[in-house]
């Protein structure tokens, strides 16, 4: 049996776990140990778009470049957006935000989550103190460190042993470290599916985020690259799956009629996949030896795209409190250490979810009189500069508390 030893070991390789790593190994104080069992295939140019994008914050953007990982996302493709029109189907009102308005050059990206995660990857070669340990799967942890104390004893499927200060639980939102540690989970079902795939218009995207509140749930079109769209309609669950056993043509008509032929006809349709959307908060983030990050900590709707953001603000937090711990000689795993974290972490994710899910019942209600409240709170918003610009600033992270890594070099 192998034994190996590490100050931290975080199990999930994608973007957040990925994301953590990289911060980790520039601060350089700690061993760490990645662990991934399906690392992702390379990108080739030619390649269709993938199914799953993120939209990427200012700050979100600011950590990638703070750990060298920004120029392989470049490399790759990414697409800048500029502007941000929202509107309700209940009537004209509509909300349009504008980089130039924030001085800012774009309100921010949308990537796919592989190229996020093959870059990040990619960058952890370059640090001495960093092991991506592939095909990695964990069968058990056994926390040893007492009540305040951190330490764990990770089993990996191949016999293989980590003895390590910390895990974190980068591993989504179904994961195992959290299930193995008894951490309960709070939330619920939206009822609500949202469906997935690229589509080319016979109008250009004009580097535009679309988002259209549908009274059965918001349908976005987000600009990609190579001049197609990536969509996310949100629908009930039977509705999801009629949709997207539509064949092409019939799907492409449905979806430009529903999004008002913003973008002229739908020309062509990508492969289509679903997914249930609800909202999930772990009932700790954190217990002596183990962090909970992302997904594994956190789920929202998806209806302002700030899911992985949260993700990749959990690693700004918990890199600047681990390094801090570091040089101050401080347990690592320890509870008095981690609590820091999660007091940081907490008060932020809860007010999003808060307004992600009000948004969700306020666009999605048919009760009389929030129509007419909906459309005049899109047209105050739209009219009055200071609180458009308060807006977008706090949407992009330029505003609040933020962690080192995520802070505008």
């Amino acid at each position: 049996m192998s034994v190996l030893e590490y100050d931290v070991c975080i199990v999930g390789g994608g973007m957040v776990g990925a994301a953590l790593a990289c911060a980790l190994g520039q601060d350089g104080k700690l061993s760490v140990a990645v662990l991934e069992p399906r690392p992702p295939v390379e990108i080739d140019p030619d390649d269709p778009p993938e199914l799953r994008v993120s939209a990427i914050t200012r700050a979100s953007q600011n950590l990638f470049t703070s750990v060298g990982a920004w120029p392989g996302m470049v490399k790759r493709r990414i697409s800048p957006y500029r502007h941000m029109t929202v509107w309700d189907a209940g009537g004209d009102a509509r909300i349009d935000f504008d980089a130039a308005d924030v001085g800012e050059d774009d309100l921010g990206y949308i990537i796919e989550n592989r190229v996020v995660q093959l870059a990040l990857l990619e960058r952890l070669a370059a640090f001495e103190r960093v092991d991506l340990l592939a095909q990695a799967a964990v069968a058990h942890v056994e926390w040893t460190g007492g009540d305040s104390d951190g330490g764990a004893r990770v089993e990996l499927e191949d016999c293989r042993v980590i003895r390590t200060r910390l895990v974190v639980a980068a591993d989504g939102a179904r994961s195992r470290v959290r299930e193995m540690a008894g951490i309960g989970t709070q939330g619920w079902n939206y009822d609500q599916h949202g469906l997935v795939c690229a589509v080319r218009t016979a109008g250009s995207h004009q580097a535009t985020a679309w988002q259209r509140f549908l009274p059965t749930g918001p349908l976005a079109f987000l600009p990609l690259s190579d001049g197609r769209c990536s969509i996310v309609w949100s629908t009930a669950p039977d509705e999801a799956a009629r949709l997207r056993a539509l064949p092409e043509s019939e799907f492409a008509r449905e979806l430009a009629a529903a999004f008002e032929y913003r973008l002229g006809e739908v020309v062509e349709v990508g492969p289509r996949a679903d997914f249930p959307l609800r909202l999930m908060n772990a009932e700790e983030y954190v217990r002596p030896g183990l962090v909970l990050v992302g997904d594994a900590a956190h789920n929202i709707h998806p209806l302002a795209g700030q899911g992985a953001n949260l993700g990749f603000m959990d690693v700004a937090v918990l890199a600047d409190v681990l390094s801090d711990a570091a040089s101050r000689k401080r347990d690592i795993g320890g509870l008095r250490t981690l609590r820091r974290h999660a007091r940081w972490r907490k008060g932020e994710v809860m007010t999003m979810m808060a307004a992600m899910d009000g948004l969700k019942r306020l666009f999605g209600s048919s009760l009389p009189g929030l129509g007419g409240l909906r459309r005049f709170g899109l047209s105050l918003t739209n009219s009055t500069v200071l609180l458009k610009e308060m807006v977008t600033r706090r949407a992009m992270g330029l505003t609040g508390d933020l962690p080192t890594l995520a802070r505008r070099r």
